[in-house]
């Protein structure tokens, strides 16, 4: 059966795919550390109380109908109020587009201002910008990132690509790296990006900036996240932000985001979301208004959750250096932001203890899989190159008496390899 050129093209989510496999063993039984997916054991991460009381209000009150198609009212004033207040950017409610999380945002973003055949920008690792640019059928011009520099990309590796591009995509801090941009290093990229578009004729399409700052809040020791808007006011006219409450109130689940932009981006993507129909529900609409204004409240969250993430980044990082110190193929990359981890098994080319050969780095992660109980998703499966021996580790299922229980089970396995 013939169908369209994009489903008979398009590739299912790696990290989906990862995951599904792994829910399938832990149902049979099999004791897994499941870090591979970007979500919150809800029983060790809950959302804000608050927030969680306002929700059942909000069903109580029984607003179960249709929201606007850019998101109610209400909630769109506290957004613009949060981000104000928390950021220093001033967005008027229509320049504020509210959807059931990050993805029909960032797909929209991309229908609204990406052509076929048009260029669009992005580093790898990253994510699901390979995926974003395949269904608009653009041109992936795409930069290697490095460990060198935390795999994010420079100014440098970005100043000859994108003459003539029509969108590039940030995201700081980073999915899958867990690591963030430097002011110096994001006011260069904002520099090139107003460089290019002086140079283009008033009738050109200007370069685009999608920046995805969905973990923002999610930053540690001295990190500090910073925005092209807040560094070059300039750049307002073309920036658009991806944003919401997945991440920063680990309520992935509740599926509300926003976009912040220009006002005639905006209602081009209010327009499309139209057709999509991806809202946030009525109810988590009416009950995030209400918490977002909840200073306190959101402060006092935020202190514990974070701490709580940082000690898992923290203590498995300091495991994967007493491993490389011991020896052993393992690296990593101190972790700066989110509720990721970088780190790296370099094992490929030896011998299992029954003499099979891992081969490739799908070998080394099966292996780790199968031997350490140990899933982590291979940064391959973020458009990284296929023997990448980097990986992403997610905490946001982590429970802390794991953290000495798997690293005993990974030293295990690569002690028995030759």
């Amino acid at each position: 059966m013939k169908l369209s050129y994009l489903s008979e093209t398009l590739v299912g989510s790696e990290i989906v795919k990862l995951g599904n496999q792994i829910k399938e063993r832990i149902r049979n039984g099999e004791r897994i550390y499941n870090f591979t997916i970007g979500d919150f054991d809800s029983a060790v991460f809950p959302i804000p109380q608050q927030l969680e009381k306002e929700i059942i209000e909000a069903y109580r009150q029984r607003y179960t109908t249709y929201p606007a198609a850019e998101g109610i009212l209400e909630l769109r004033k506290s957004v613009a109020a949060f981000i104000k207040e928390r950021e220093g950017l001033e967005y008027g409610v229509n320049e504020i587009q509210i959807a059931s999380g990050g993805r029909p945002l960032i797909y929209s973003i991309f229908r609204a201002i990406v052509d076929k055949g048009d260029k669009v920008v992005y580093a790898v690792p990253s994510w699901n910008n390979n995926h974003y640019v395949h269904f608009t059928e653009a041109q992936h011009i795409v930069v290697e990132a490095t460990p060198e520099n935390n795999f994010m990309p420079r100014a440098e590796d970005l100043k000859p690509l994108i003459k003539g591009a029509s969108l590039l995509c940030l995201c700081t801090p980073q999915n899958p790296t867990g690591t963030m941009l430097t002011k110096e290093e994001l006011e260069k990229i904002c520099d090139l990006i107003i460089e290019e578009n002086k140079s283009r004729a008033p009738h050109e399409k200007k370069l685009f900036l999608l920046f995805d700052q969905m973990y923002w809040t999610l930053t540690f020791g001295n990190n500090e996240h910073y925005n092209p808007v807040t560094l070059r006011p300039e750049l307002k006219e073309v920036t658009v932000f991806v944003d919401g409450i997945s991440k920063v109130f680990a309520a992935t689940g509740v599926r509300v985001g926003w976009s912040l932009g220009p006002e005639t981006i905006i209602a081009k993507v209010k327009a499309i979301l139209s057709h999509v129909g991806a809202w946030a529900p009525m109810a988590e609409q009416v009950a995030t208004a209400k918490y977002l204004l909840q200073k306190e409240a959101i402060d006092s969250y935020l202190i514990d959750f974070k701490k709580a993430i940082h000690y898992r980044l923290t203590e498995i990082a300091k495991g994967f250096q007493q491993l490389k110190s011991e020896g052993f193929s393992v690296d990593v990359i101190e972790p700066q932001g989110a509720i990721y981890l970088t780190i790296k098994i370099d094992v490929a080319g030896k011998k299992k203890a029954d003499g099979t050969l891992l081969e490739t780095q799908a070998d080394v992660t099966q292996y780790l899989l199968d031997e350490a109980k140990l899933a982590i998703v291979p940064f391959y499966a973020f458009g990284a190159v296929k023997n990448s021996p980097w990986y992403r580790l997610s905490v946001g299922t982590c429970r802390e008496e794991e953290i000495p229980e798997f690293l005993g089970k990974l030293k295990e396995a690569l002690g028995k390899l030759s």
